[in-house]
C-alpha cells in the first residue's frame, strides 16, 4: 500500500502547513502533493523549520535534518557527527533537504511570481500506481488532453474535502488549509483501488470516505 496526503490554499499559514504535514505523515503518507494557495510555503515551511531548530541551544543544522526527516518523510536516519560543518556532511545536507522538497509535488496559484514563470509548471502530473495524477491549484486550468490522460485530477479552491466524478474522471480536492475549518485529505492505493479521505486538522473524519475503481491503465501522451 502507498499513501499521498493532499494539502491545499495554506495563504502564508505556515503553522497550519506544518499541523497538515504531520497529520498526513501520521496516516501514512510519505509523499505529498501541494495544490498551490501560496506556492513559496513550502519554501517558507523548510526555511522556518530550519531557523526555529538554530534558534535552540545545541541543536545543529544535522538535528533538524534529522528530526523533519525521522518524523515527516521518513527517510533513513541520519547519524549525528561530533562536529557537524565538514563538506561532505553539509553536502549531505543539502542532497537531504533537496529530497525532503522532493517528496512535495506542487503547482502555482494564479497571480504568483512562480505561475509567471515559464520555467515552473502550472500543472503536474504523476503517476501513482498504474494511474495518472494531475495536480493543478485552479482547475479552470485544466485542458481537454489532461482531462483525457488522468484519471483523478486533484485542484486547490474548495472549502471542504470533496470527490467529484465526471464521466471516468474523478476531481478530488483536500479543502483549504486557511479559514475556519481547515482541512487534509489522503489518498491510499492498493492493488488498483484507490481510496479518498479528508480529515480536520484534529485528526477527525471530514465525510465517508470514497473509493476509486483504478479500472485499466491510463494512456498517458502527455509530454
Amino acid at each position: 500500500m502507498s499513501a499521498i496526503g493532499l494539502l491545499s490554499d495554506s495563504e502564508g499559514n505556515l503553522e497550519r502547513l506544518d499541523e497538515a504535514l504531520k497529520l498526513l505523515s501520521s496516516l501514512g503518507a510519505r509523499r505529498f502533493m501541494f495544490a498551490g494557495g501560496r506556492y513559496a510555503d513550502i519554501d517558507e515551511w523548510i526555511k522556518w523549520k530550519r531557523d526555529e531548530a538554530r534558534a535552540a541551544n545545541d541543536y545543529t543544522n544535522l538535528d533538524f535534518l534529522q528530526d523533519v526527516s525521522t518524523y515527516l518523510i521518513g527517510l533513513e536516519q541520519v547519524d549525528r557527527p561530533a562536529a557537524f560543518g565538514t563538506a561532505h556532511e553539509m553536502a549531505r545536507h543539502a542532497e537531504e533537504l533537496s529530497r525532503l522538497r522532493s517528496r512535495i509535488l506542487r503547482t502555482p496559484e494564479r497571480g504568483s511570481l512562480q505561475y509567471q514563470d515559464s520555467a515552473i509548471p502550472k500543472k503536474s502530473v504523476d503517476m501513482v500506481g498504474d494511474s495518472l495524477f494531475c495536480l493543478v491549484h485552479d482547475k479552470n486550468d485544466l485542458g481537454k488532453e489532461d482531462m483525457i490522460n488522468s484519471l483523478v485530477l486533484v485542484h486547490g479552491k474548495e472549502s471542504e474535502p470533496k470527490v467529484v466524478q465526471i464521466g471516468p474522471r474523478y476531481f478530488v480536492s483536500p479543502g483549504k488549509l486557511a479559514g475556519d475549518k481547515p482541512s487534509v485529505a489522503i489518498v491510499k492505493i492498493v492493488d488498483r483501488s484507490i481510496t479518498f479521505a479528508g480529515y480536520s486538522l484534529d485528526g477527525s473524519p471530514r465525510g465517508e470516505p470514497v473509493t476509486i475503481a483504478a479500472g485499466a491503465k491510463t494512456k498517458v501522451s502527455v509530454k
